[in-house]
């Protein structure tokens, strides 16, 4: 199998107006890095614009791009997940189609790797472009948040931008889990990491793919895939409730025997409304990690691949590739004879 030296992988989502931009930069800074020695691994996450059919003339005009066209929308995360289980370069950039990142900075992040002797250079947002207040203050909170009840140290204020060796992703394509949170997972894998301070630009064109209600999901899965700490709160939880019951036991039992009784019913039922909140708190964390288990016990392939455009070096490890279906000619000039 032929191992170019640079594989740069891009989940693409509705990028039909990006795309010829992003793969004129990309190509561009691919040449720079390496030559012709590279592959831009291009995936179609189930756009619902022309991004496909843009995909597939780029492929046709440059030997370079291989396009992989997944069966349906998978998500970002099993987008990337495909892309860098079909490329086969010994270093892989992971950058997004919006051109927030920009690939022009490929160069001095192969030479920080080269300096540190790094396996992966993460890139480390000082500044963020077109986002608003709203996005920069949840992003600096769930980074900060998540670095507190995560049992892996994950990297502040960092996507998925990233540059990485071989061994790296190989160690990443060894974890087979499916709530995936690609940039801590990387962290997970170890190996030498250093950071790359960058400023994020604004999006190039088109809406962002990651509205509120994806990033809770995201956010989620961070939590719920590198810790066990919202189960450790439930449990601790229910040993205060279980003194707090203890001592509302013995108020009570105290009013009783001195004859001072409770009036009215909007206390008891205050307790009961926070008990009972707790309560569904309690069991939703317990069911939210028991709904995970239940999917990975299934073993269903992380992703699925209807068609790929270009030569592709690697091979679906983690996902399935299905065959191009083809019509026998007899068929055909059968169905064409019936029509005449």
């Amino acid at each position: 199998m032929h191992r170019p030296a640079l594989s740069v992988v891009i989940p693409c989502y509705n990028e039909e107006a990006t795309l010829p931009l992003l793969h004129a930069r990309v190509s561009a800074a691919a040449r720079a890095a390496v030559g012709d020695d590279h592959e831009i691994v291009l995936v179609n996450d189930g756009s619902r614009d022309n991004s496909w059919a843009a995909m597939q003339r780029l492929s046709a005009e440059d030997p370079h791009v291989v396009a992989i066209n997944l069966s349906r929308n998978h998500g970002h995360q099993l987008a990337l997940t495909a892309g860098l289980d079909m490329c086969a370069g010994e270093q892989i950039l992971i950058i997004d189609a919006d051109l927030q990142d920009p690939p022009e900075l490929l160069s001095d992040m192969r030479l920080t790797m080269a300096r540190e002797q790094a396996d992966v250079v993460y890139a480390v947002r000082r500044k963020r472009e077109g986002e608003t207040l709203f996005k920069k203050a949840t992003a600096a909170a769930f980074y900060r948040v998540l670095d507190r009840v995560t049992d892996t140290a994950i990297p502040l204020d960092t996507g998925d931008f990233r540059l990485m060796t071989r061994r790296a992703l190989d160690a990443f394509l060894a974890l087979p889990e499916q709530a995936r949170f690609i940039r801590g997972m990387v962290a997970w894998v170890g190996f030498r990491q250093v950071p790359f301070p960058y400023d994020r630009a604004e999006r190039h064109a088109g809406e962002t793919n990651y509205p509120l209600g994806k990033m809770v999901r995201l956010a989620l899965d961070a939590v719920t895939g590198f810790s066990t700490a919202p189960l450790r709160w439930a449990s601790h939880l229910s040993v205060v409730l279980a003194a707090c019951s203890m001592l509302l036991l013995i108020y009570i039992g105290w009013g009783y025997f001195v004859g001072d009784h409770v009036q009215g019913w909007t206390s008891t039922m205050l307790v009961v409304v926070v008990l009972s909140s707790i309560q569904m708190f309690v069991l939703g964390m317990i069911g939210e990690y028991l709904g995970r288990l239940y999917i990975e016990a299934k073993r269903r392939p992380l992703y699925l691949i209807a068609d790929v455009a270009g030569t592709a070096h690697g091979r679906a490890t983690l996902g399935f590739q299905a065959e191009r279906t083809r019509i026998p000619d007899a068929q055909v000039a059968g169905e064409v004879v019936a029509q005449d």
